[in-house]
């Protein structure tokens, strides 16, 4: 089952996660991915890339929650590990395999760790962690890329922002992925007329890049509130003033959405001025790399936020937000909530698999509203833990599927 994005969506599936049912916004999104349609299929190939770092200790767990709630609901999960990033490297010499990237296509699913780590950072960039994650994204031709940062009412307090700025925030940011500036070309080094060395890069988009972004940003601020932020530096970059062209051509066709524009550098504030204002936020590949890492910390930590990466066709990319955190590998710190939430994700939109995947945030909920933490989102009344043993009270939650609500 190929987890395809199409630019129709339906009011069956939810698409965004939420922490709470009781909310009074309208209907959430529903896709007609391919992924998203009713399926009798109950068997299926994931292929798991733990990567470096903490990749490793948060694959294991949402592995184990995978294969629980598949048992659960008579889905059977076939696991294929392969290498990706510095583990890649030190083991073949490549950040991406051919045969990762051949076993990743030909799989239903795929759910990414996290790469990198000082020990490669000095590589040169042909063989950094992260140009396999390009060459990744780009062989799948993933080129949507959705980041939900929603403030659970159990971590407002562990928000960096005071409570009133934080509470309530519930917003998605739609990136471009497989374009701009990271893939642009001409690219590399040389010397200037002065015999100074350089390093350049290329900002590029063609129409029908933006076209398909901004078709699924509006579809899926159609399906919340409403409400479209197109995030650009249309006053500087010419590229910019292509996207803002383009999208504004494109809100012609949905007059029941809001859409508004705001250069990045405002956009950086706002989100911490006023994150509530923000519904959905469209932005290219480099603006929503920084913007969406800049929301997450709104929720309280970075290790709470999936994400999934979509295109026309093909399997999905699965995958927490937040890095390698080299500095607390193999301690058993790291917090799984993220990659196990990007599990739920995959099941719900890389096979169409929306019960088991429902099973899955309720479990999380419930684990938080037991009061289980991790360094990273604990505080004072609640339980610390490390990562194998939250991963263990999400198992018995998943188990029990007491369903949970959103508030302690």
């Amino acid at each position: 089952m190929a987890a395809s994005l199409q630019t129709h969506f339906l009011k069956t599936r939810p698409f965004h996660f939420r922490a709470s049912t009781s909310s009074s916004r309208p209907t959430s999104l529903r896709c007609t991915c391919s992924a998203a349609t009713p399926s009798t299929k109950k068997s299926y190939k994931i292929t798991l890339l733990p990567g470096d770092g903490i990749g490793p200790e948060v694959v294991s767990v949402a592995k184990d929650v995978l294969l629980l709630t598949g048992s659960l609901h008579g889905i059977k999960l076939e696991f294929q590990e392969k290498l990706l990033g510095g583990a890649a490297i030190d083991a073949t010499g490549l950040p991406l395999p051919d045969d990762t990237l051949s076993v990743s296509k030909q799989s239903d699913a795929i759910l990414l760790g996290a790469i990198g780590g000082y020990k490669w950072d000095k590589n040169e960039k042909h063989l950094k962690p992260e140009t396999g994650l390009l060459q990744l994204r780009e062989g799948l031709q993933v080129f949507a890329n959705l980041r939900p940062a929603t403030v659970f009412p159990q971590l407002v307090d562990a928000s960096t922002l005071k409570r009133e700025i934080a509470e309530g925030v519930d917003l998605m940011v739609v990136r471009e992925l497989t374009g701009g500036i990271y893939f642009g070309k001409p690219r590399g080094f040389g010397t200037n007329e002065h015999g100074q060395e350089i390093g350049f890069n290329t900002e590029i988009y063609a129409a029908h890049e933006i076209d398909r972004i901004a078709r699924v940003a509006f579809n899926i601020a159609r399906k919340r509130g409403g409400k479209l932020c197109s995030v650009d530096k249309a006053n500087v970059l010419e590229a910019s003033m292509l996207w803002r062209k383009r999208v504004t051509a494109l809100a012609q066709e949905y007059p029941d959405v809001e859409l508004s524009h705001m250069y990045v550098d405002n956009a950086a504030m706002q989100l911490i001025r006023y994150p509530k204002q923000f519904d959905t936020i469209v932005t290219n590949n480099i603006f929503g790399d920084i913007l969406s890492d800049e929301a997450s910390m709104i929720t309280g930590s970075i290790g709470m936020l999936p994400s999934a990466s979509l295109g026309d066709s093909g399997p999905g990319l699965f995958e927490p937000i937040h890095g390698s955190a080299p500095d607390i590998a193999g301690q058993d710190k790291a917090n799984p909530f993220a990659t196990v939430l990007s599990a739920a994700m995959l099941l719900k939109y890389g096979l169409g698999e929306v019960e088991a995947a429902e099973r899955i945030e309720s479990a999380v909920l419930e684990t938080l509203n037991k009061g289980f933490r991790t360094a990273d989102i604990y505080s004072a009344g609640t339980k610390l833990v490390g990562c194998k043993q939250l991963g263990e009270e999400i198992l018995k939650s998943v188990e029990s599927h007491v369903p949970a609500t959103a508030g302690v």
